[in-house]
């Protein structure tokens, strides 16, 4: 199957300059993360379907993988702990969500809201992003944040094992980070997203924008990932519930639509995409 990523991006370095960060294409559309430190050389595999493409990068550029950081435990997130046992490569380090720990493969540091974890040299804090798994948690690197399948680049994830105001709250905790805030989702979904956006949201110039680059993105075989905070903020319909034009589209076209409130309004946004009316 090909993956919508033909032509990955070279990688990038954390604004501080102490963590080298790169996204390798897995499956159809998922995105490992593999966050090297440059200072040491050790690195840490973001969630991932597969074990081949991070080793095969680790291999041929003497990359030391010593750590596994799990976001949740849909498989093919910690479907890479599994092919690095298998393989005999599993680090000594894995770290996941506390709240779900046993159902995390090989898992030597359980994690919650408010601890760190270590990359190397550098540190990393970790925050709990219930809504679209229990035990959800996502990191932040310097200005780099690792969130699973909870934001996405124009979306956020489905309501899986959980509930919609956990997962506004979530988000609205993934949107108060700064700005520059790179969002480091694991799926390349920014069309999906996007169609929806505009949907409930045609009136959004940024949006418009938005389009016209993913679009050319896209077409080159290029992912739109990452984003930052602050053009999710602008554009991102559920970052977005206190839109005029957001609450009447959705009021419209979902039968029985709750606007009242932005917690409201949210969950009435995410069960409208729900749907699929926009991929139509």
């Amino acid at each position: 199957m090909t993956h919508v990523v033909t032509a990955p991006d070279a990688p990038f370095l954390t604004s501080d300059g102490r963590l080298r960060v790169r996204a390798l294409p897995a499956a159809s559309d998922n995105l490992v993360w593999l966050a090297e430190c440059v200072a040491t050389g050790a690195a840490a595999v973001i969630d991932g379907p597969s074990a081949d493409e991070v080793l095969a990068v680790c291999d041929a550029e003497g990359i030391v993988l010593t750590a596994v950081l799990n976001t949740h435990t849909h498989g093919d997130h910690i479907g890479v702990n599994h092919d690095l046992l298998r393989k005999g490569r599993l680090p000594a380090v894995v770290v996941g969500p506390r709240a779900v720990a046993a159902d995390v493969p090989g898992l030597t540091h359980p994690v919650d809201d408010g601890d760190t974890v270590q990359i190397g040299e550098v540190s990393g804090r970790v925050l709990r992003t219930d809504g679209h798994l229990f035990g959800h948690i996502s990191f932040v690197f310097d200005d780099v944040l690792f969130c699973g399948d909870t934001l996405f680049t124009g979306g956020c994830g489905y309501l899986f094992g959980g509930d919609a105001a956990a997962m506004f709250t979530s988000l609205m905790r993934l949107a108060a980070l700064p700005g520059g805030t790179r969002v480091c989702c694991a799926h390349e979904y920014t069309r999906d997203g996007l169609l929806f956006a505009r949907m409930v949201e045609p009136d959004n110039e940024a949006l418009a924008a938005r389009w016209d680059a993913m679009e050319a993105n896209l077409a080159e075989g290029r992912t739109c990932v990452p984003s930052t905070i602050d053009l999710e903020r602008a554009t991102n319909p559920f970052l977005r519930p206190g839109s005029p034009s957001l609450r009447s589209n959705v009021a419209a076209m979902l039968p029985g639509a709750d606007v009242s409130t932005l917690p409201s309004t949210f969950a009435s946004a995410r069960r409208l995409k729900d749907t699929k009316r926009h991929r139509s």
